[in-house]
């Protein structure tokens, strides 16, 4: 589903992103983990179009994602969460949602709007998966910070992805609310490709079903299943070591 081969960033002279090789399957759940400033947000932002690469490749089913407006790679099938819940607080749960569904979005398709059954059955469909149904009519600013977090996730769902770019989706999140969040992404890797940046390695463990990919400067450290990384001694000093140590 996605191949990226020699994709290099660079902000100052100073080297943010040197990936030789990586790959994603359908319907992978990729987590990836590091230090901060290791690239992950970078890779991110080079995936859904914000920045632009110095050079290399990105080619998502067979097409190169690099030159790509972030509007086209949406409508490629590219679907990202930011670290930070950006929802309208002073809409509704429902409005949101509504806002968010795939379609056109010019001054006259607004105007002359009519929501259809299918779609709001759609958009109560999405609600529950996300477990925010009982929630739809109240304000998101109400919602707590899991919940926007989860409302987020049910906007790029309702895009029709085919590759989730997540990041950081356990932050600030209740034991509870984390434990919920990682049966969903589990449950979206059964019909999508699926990247989660995270820091909790609990959180990890929970949704690591396939690789764990370990990034450091900008380059890929090593990779392999959540044992394998948690195990490894270059990562034990590189990461987790400070991880403990704060």
């Amino acid at each position: 589903m996605l191949k990226i081969s020699n994709l290099n960033v660079s902000f100052g002279g100073v080297q943010a992103l040197n990936l030789n090789e990586f790959h994603l399957n359908e319907k992978e759940l990729r987590v990836i983990i590091g230090p901060n400033g290791a690239g992950k947000s970078t890779l991110m932002d080079v995936l859904c179009g914000k920045t632009k690469p110095a050079g290399g490749t990105a080619t998502f089913k067979g097409e190169n994602l690099i030159g790509k407006s972030e509007i086209e790679i949406v409508r490629m099938g590219v679907g990202r969460k930011f670290q930070k819940p950006s929802v309208f607080e002073g809409l509704s749960v429902f409005d949101n949602l509504m806002l968010g569904m795939k379609g056109r979005k010019d001054f006259l398709s607004a105007m002359f709007y009519k929501m259809t059954a299918e779609q709001r059955e759609k958009i109560m469909a999405t609600a529950r998966r996300v477990n925010l149904h009982k929630e739809v009519n109240a304000l998101a600013g109400a919602l707590s910070h899991g919940q926007k977090q989860w409302l987020e996730i049910a906007i790029v769902l309702l895009q029709d992805p085919e590759l989730m770019l997540i990041d950081e989706p356990a932050a600030g999140m209740s034991d509870a609310e984390a434990a919920r969040t990682a049966e969903l992404l589990c449950e979206l890797s059964k019909e999508n490709g699926v990247i989660v940046i995270e820091h909790d390695m609990h959180f990890v463990e929970q949704i690591a079903q396939d690789k764990v990919t370990v990034l450091v400067s900008g380059e890929i450290l090593t990779e392999g299943s959540f044992e394998e990384v948690k195990n490894n001694l270059q990562v034990i000093d590189c990461y987790l070591g400070r991880q403990q140590a704060a």
